[in-house]
């Protein structure tokens, strides 16, 4: 990377190169600005082993799967979490792998099974890898990752 002071696609350029020389590395890009990345893709190399995801916490936010969609990246990915609202309306259609968790920590506010269980049917429907992270909560390890009796890891493949 250049000492000199970089433009911020210039300065995306130079970690895209870094990841691009990198093949034995899986990197997860997450962002709630896909909106953004979309205006850099172009210009951007999408090696194979680059990921591209964005977050969405509930139904408002789903308009930020429609710019992922348009991103030339290999695998395109949904981070839903926190989750804070039901995905009605969720649409898979050229998503990848979908990760779901609750909120963690002081004041967190509850997920709701049901939100969950809806992601997941929709993910089995469309052949999309569910991985469930975690139900969250004040006390996250008191809760768990366990949904319907058993753990959900499943990635995409690479």
């Amino acid at each position: 990377m250049s000492s000199t002071r970089l433009s911020p696609l210039e300065y995306i350029q130079d970690i895209f190169r870094v990841m691009e020389r990198c093949p034995q590395h899986t990197f997860q890009v997450l962002t709630k600005r896909p909106e953004r990345a979309l205006q850099f893709s172009g210009d951007l190399p999408w090696p194979k082993n680059v990921w591209i995801g964005t977050s969405i916490e509930d139904s408002r936010v789903l308009r930020r799967v429609d710019y992922l969609r348009k991103i030339p990246a290999s695998i395109r990915f949904l981070s839903c979490e926190p989750l804070i609202g039901p995905l009605t309306g969720l649409s898979l259609k050229l998503i990848h792998w979908v990760i779901v968790g609750g909120e963690s920590g002081p004041g967190a506010r509850p997920m709701q099974k049901n939100w969950v269980i809806e992601i997941k049917r929709n993910c089995d429907k469309n052949g999309v890898p569910f991985f469930f992270k975690q139900w969250g909560g004040v006390q996250k390890h008191v809760t768990g990752r366990v949904l319907n009796r058993r753990t959900w890891d499943d990635m995409p493949t690479r």
